[in-house]
């Protein structure tokens, strides 16, 4: 999809690479202050102490969540992961290098996780084993070592694209670069990034949003999606012939859209013997509309829904996971002011645990770049700028951390927009997100637990502009968690954990209007 400029082999699938599942561990608590105290410090309401939540100014409104040991769904290790163009290999300087230290520094906050390059550059771009690097329209060697270098360096692992359609008569052409591929070229390609990348290889997709192909690369010809499967097992059996370690690591079709109409007839087509994860790729509108607001962002996504049930319906019955490779908020690069602002730190949140509760083993949110569009990470000239509202959310999901999802409901809130999350970690603590995307309203929460609570603390995520009363959806800088930013060196140490003081199974807190807040529970 259009970007501003210019996906884990999903744990519990991964056979040859289980050595590597220490290495995903995520431990949330590490970046909790006080996580597992057992102060007897009150919760709202109580004596008066600096580590008690303060009460929030405006109006509240009391009302309850209850969180059953039923179970939801589940969140597995390299949930949260990111997505580049692979025109951003050949940047110069370097963005992707194992020197870039500040990167790689926000890359290990919320990973380790997967990195999927592709885009719309995928066809863009053709390898060229002599090539110089970081030259336009050409994928070089020392490109592909630069990647693998970071990604080793992050511990995180890397799904690769390939063009394919640079196969078609009428490839993408700039200037005097015609990107013209074959599938011996992309087995060529392939070939080496499975020497380069290693076991941080994840896996590979071919092409970019095939089902679009029609009206550009492919042009003057028959194009539908048995077009797209011929042309597809040509590379896939290519790349086979040459590589046969390189089978396990097939996956596709990196779709655009159509889950019912192209990604799972597709998937029959392929079966599980040609593929290890569908790819799909999700936007929630046209970052050129007028309607690609900051309040219809936060408000519920009926299309999402319907189509992680589709995904998820005929990954299962195919017997491959699924994966968003490719999401963000609005496509076309995002809608300035709303796809970098404080409203996707929010969204993004929902969005994950949507995903989650739906089956899907992870996504990547696509980015790079400084434009006033999306991106969690802002860069330039192979510099990170800083980290942009969206990530903060990512983070805040990371920070909940991986294991079964329990289900919640919410009452006493009518029409206000509220949603709650649960996860039972693997060592046996019980962390709750509960995101208030209400503009005025702040909450009285009494929370009714499946365990009892020992301790409890509390994270708030909120934004504050310089001379504001409160938070703003359209705020494109201010976000924070529990008062602290992060740096665009990745250094990242939240204030001091309010501290809840729970009875038995039930707690008591505030979530304040415009915020998310992470309560953890031991």
């Amino acid at each position: 999809m259009n970007s501003q400029q210019p996906s884990h082999k999903w744990m519990s699938y991964l056979t040859r690479r289980q050595a590597l599942q220490g290495t995903f561990a995520f431990t949330a608590s590490s970046l909790l202050p006080c996580c597992g105290s057992s102060s007897s410090i009150s919760s709202p309401g109580g004596p008066s102490n600096s580590n008690t939540q303060p009460t929030p100014s405006g109006s509240i409104t009391p009302a309850s969540l209850n969180v059953s040991a039923n179970s939801a769904g589940a969140i597995g290790s390299a949930f949260a992961g990111l997505s580049y163009e692979k025109g951003s290999l050949i940047q110069n300087p370097y963005l992707f290098t194992g020197n870039n230290a500040n990167l790689l520094a926000l890359f290990k906050l919320i990973g380790p996780s997967v990195l999927r390059v592709g885009g719309n550059s995928v066809d863009h771009n053709v390898w060229t084993p002599k090539g110089a690097g970081q030259t336009p329209g050409q994928i070089a060697p020392s490109d592909v070592d630069a990647l693998a270098a970071f990604v080793k360096a992050a511990g995180w692992q890397c799904l690769y694209g390939i063009n394919l359609g640079g196969a078609g008569p009428h490839p993408y052409t700039n200037g005097s670069i015609v990107a013209a591929t074959t599938p011996t070229l992309a087995a060529q390609e392939i070939a080496y990034a499975c020497q380069a990348f290693g076991s941080s290889l994840l896996g590979f997709e071919i092409g970019n949003e095939c089902d679009l192909y029609g009206s550009s690369y492919f042009s003057g010809a028959t194009w539908n999606i048995s077009t797209f499967e011929s042309l597809w097992t040509e590379f896939r059996d290519a790349i086979v012939a040459q590589t046969p370690t390189a089978a396990p690591l097939c996956t596709g079709p990196a779709d655009a859209g159509g889950e019912s109409s192209w990604t799972i007839p597709f998937g029959q087509y392929a079966t599980k013997k040609e593929i290890s994860l569908l790819t799909q790729h999700y936007y929630r509108g046209n970052g050129m509309s007028p309607t690609s607001t900051a309040a219809n962002l936060v408000t519920p996504d009926a299309t999402l829904l319907n189509d992680l049930r589709t995904l998820d319906a005929g990954a299962k019955a195919i017997g491959v996971p699924y994966r968003l490779a490719e999401c963000n908020s609005y496509y076309n690069g995002g809608a300035s002011g709303v796809s970098d602002a404080y409203c996707s730190s929010l969204w993004i949140i929902d969005f994950l645990f949507d995903c989650a509760l739906n089956g899907a083993v992870g996504a990547n949110f696509h980015g790079g770049g400084s434009g006033s569009g999306y991106t969690p990470i802002a860069d330039s000239g192979g510099t990170v700028i800083d980290a942009r509202p969206e990530y903060y959310g990512i983070l805040l999901f990371t920070l909940a951390g991986q294991g079964t999802l329990y289900t919640t409901t919410l009452s006493g809130i009518g029409s206000l927009n509220v949603t709650a999350y649960a996860v039972k970690t693997s060592s046996g603590g019980l962390n709750v997100i509960v995101a208030n995307k209400d503009s005025t309203q702040n909450l009285q929460l009494s929370v009714q637990l499946p365990q009892t609570a020992n301790s409890a603390t509390l994270l708030e995520m909120t934004q504050l502009s310089s001379g504001a009363s409160g938070p703003n959806l359209s705020a494109t800088s201010g976000v924070t968690v529990q008062g602290t930013t992060v740096s665009p060196n990745g250094s990242f140490s939240p204030g001091q954990a309010y501290i809840l003081n729970p009875g038995g199974t039930q707690l008591t807190c505030y979530v304040p209007y415009l915020s998310a807040v992470l309560i953890q529970v031991a």
